[in-house]
């Protein structure tokens, strides 16, 4: 792969000083405000159906705004033009010179010899924001911080190619607390293959990050965090529980190719595939962790088009760097067709493959199938299959989607009437609604419901034939779960979950955007007596016995312990442009209600038994009250 690399890399560069329209191909990060509103538009019927592929580049945020602005015949209201026309002043060329509002030095050159434009911004910015969280019943405090400071520089290289350089520099806290020592990655009592490579390991289990709301807090470093007392080589640390420095780069060069017919994008950031609602992907969701990654789209028509991509895979540190990382030696790949009826029906479809890094071009390729390539090399990867489909509902602004990700599922038609019970059944859905409010400025509520069976987005720990698997004295498969950075790449929560989501969100003036929302999430327990099989991205699924075994057999919310969290939460972001430095200030505040329920009988019997609320050590009752505040300047 090393000797493809550097051609496929310069074939991209040739083509991409190809002079052609003079616009910026870098991405907008996927996090950024700008996508909710164009999905209202979208929704509105103001501009063409947009990729189901992010983050967009720079200029496909600029075309898109033109399309709405050039549609809207009195649709959008006097505050969401004024938003609208903000975020295409944010975008457009600036002049060259200093700009204390942007944060940012514009500017502008020419090589010598062909006369080829360079230019672009060089520019910073930083972040303070503190969260705290009080528990009653056991009258804890816990705090957390995430606060960084920015340093980039994008910008184009003739016409046709953009590259962006960006440093963050993270000072954060996020305490964790160990809920137990001993969950089975396979189940309590399980027999190991070890000459097979099926080794059950007992793992410690923490809690979310305890000074934030659930799932919310994201890993802002690259491999390590390291305290301020022990800042060496040996002091490599895999998560902050009190104060540390983090460092992180997210790069990428990009541009397009045969008027614009094909984009593509070489670089590590974060990235959002088949979402059918901003953030709600099950496939590649924006909270994965970023990794290095080529990619690309062909779109010969508005209402066609197919993106492949292919990066590799890092490891996740729980020991130290080369221990940690020797099995951690994937790479993942991932194809999808789209295709759009106007603003009325999407449908896409695709294959994901998490495979061991060796020179394996069938992934690479585009025009062949993740998933049935599998079949012509020997079943040695991690495969899935997806489908997403979304749909506009009578009357104006309303929309409907569903979304199925199929992980390593087996499509037996003899197991049939038991698809609902075996655990070999690994996949997610999602169904939801979105429904635009006319009467309020961009505003918008939608409700989805969310479910990740057990063992989804897992995988048993292999040998391969082309890596050595002793180190150190211990024979150590290889990882190929569906995870980077031991992160999920698909859905934020962990298998053997559901999620109820209802949001109302709104941007009432021009600089201020807030939301409302309410969740309930349900997850089966990976920690004490009552823990349920397949309940942690660790978890491996027995290779012996899958259709016969009563330890592999599901019974949601009856077949062991599981935490019920109930989260209401309230947010807030508003610009301050009062001054000549514009502040973003932010925060948000709510309640998480926590508890457990039990069964009345054994955990993973394979039989259904009756729940009921309980509240012991192992499983205890909490209710917390959670306060973030912060402000940003010039990110």
């Amino acid at each position: 792969m090393r000797n493809v690399g550097p051609l496929l890399f310069g074939f991209v560069l040739f083509g991409a000083l190809v002079p052609l329209g003079a616009q910026s191909h870098v991405s907008v990060p996927v996090d950024h405000e700008i996508y909710y509103v164009l999905e209202m538009a979208q929704i509105r019927g103001l501009c063409d159906p947009l990729p189901a592929v992010r983050p967009y580049s720079q200029k496909q945020v600029l075309d898109a705004i033109d399309m709405i602005l050039s549609r809207d015949t009195g649709i959008l209201s006097g505050t969401e033009r004024d938003i609208i026309q903000k975020a295409y002043r944010t975008y457009q060329k600036h002049e060259t010179g200093l700009d204390w509002r942007r944060g940012n030095y514009t500017f502008q050159l020419y090589t010598p010899k062909k006369k080829i434009p360079f230019g672009g911004d060089i520019g910073i910015g930083t972040q303070i924001s503190f969260s705290g969280a009080y528990y009653t019943g056991i009258d804890d405090f816990e705090w957390g911080a995430d606060n960084k400071i920015s340093a980039y520089t994008n910008g184009d290289v003739g016409d046709h190619f953009s590259y962006r350089f960006h440093f963050l520099g993270h000072i954060t806290r996020a305490p964790r607390g160990l809920l137990g020592e001993d969950y089975h990655t396979y189940y309590d009592g399980f027999t190991d293959e070890p000459d097979e490579g099926y080794i059950d390991q007992t793992i410690r289990t923490y809690s979310q990050p305890l000074a934030f709301f659930p799932y919310t807090y994201r890993k802002t470093w690259d491999g390590f965090v390291v305290f301020p007392g022990d800042i060496s080589a040996t002091g490599l640390r895999n998560w902050p529980d009190e104060m540390a420095i983090a460092p992180m780069i997210l790069s990428e060069l990009s541009g397009t190719l045969l008027g614009e017919v094909l984009t593509w994008r070489f670089g590590r950031l974060r990235r959002e595939w088949g979402a059918m609602s901003v953030g709600r992907s099950l496939i590649f969701n924006e909270a994965a962790q970023p990794f290095v990654a080529l990619e690309a789209t062909f779109s010969p028509f508005s209402w066609l088009s197919f993106s492949a991509l292919t990066g590799v895979l890092e490891y996740f540190n729980d020991e130290d760097l080369k221990s940690s990382a020797w099995t951690f030696q994937n790479a993942f790949s991932i194809e999808m067709l789209e295709i759009n009826f106007k603003n009325n029906f999407h449908f896409d479809i695709g294959s994901t493959a998490v495979w061991a890094k060796r020179f394996e071009l069938g992934y690479i390729f585009p025009l062949k199938n993740n998933f049935l390539y599998q079949d012509s090399i020997g079943d040695f990867d991690n495969m899935g299959l997806f489908v997403n489909l979304r749909g506009k509902l009578p009357g104006e602004g309303k929309i409907l989607w569903f979304s199925f990700f199929a992980d390593e599922i087996d499509p037996d038609i003899n197991q049939i009437s038991q698809f609902f019970q075996l655990d070999r059944k690994m996949y997610a859905f999602q169904g939801g609604v979105r429904a635009v409010i006319p009467q309020l400025p961009f505003s918008s509520i939608s409700l989805s419901y969310t479910k990740i069976e057990p063992y989804t987005y897992t995988h048993n720990r292999i040998f391969v034939p082309w890596y050595n698997n002793e180190y150190d004295g211990k024979t150590m498969p290889m990882e190929t779960a569906y995870l980077n950075n031991g992160e999920s790449l698909g859905y934020y929560l962990p298998p053997n979950s559901d999620e109820l989501l209802l949001r109302f969100q709104t941007m009432p003036w021009v600089n201020t955007l807030s939301f409302f929302q309410y969740q309930m999430i349900r997850h089966g327990a990976d920690h004490g007596p009552q823990a349920v099989d397949g309940s942690s991205f660790a978890s491996e699924l027995d290779p012996r016995g899958r259709n016969s075994k009563d330890v592999l057999k599901k019974f949601f919310l009856k077949d062991g312990a599981y935490e019920w969290q109930h989260i209401i939460m309230v947010g807030a972001e508003h610009t301050l442009e009062r001054f000549s430095v514009p502040i973003k200030v932010f925060g948000s505040f709510g309640v998480v209600v926590s508890y457990y329920t039990g069964i009345d009988g054994p955990a993973n019997s394979g039989k259904a038994f009756s729940y009921s609320v309980i509240d012991t050590p192992s499983y205890p009752k909490s209710t917390g009250i959670i306060l973030t505040l912060g402000f940003r300047i010039y990110m």
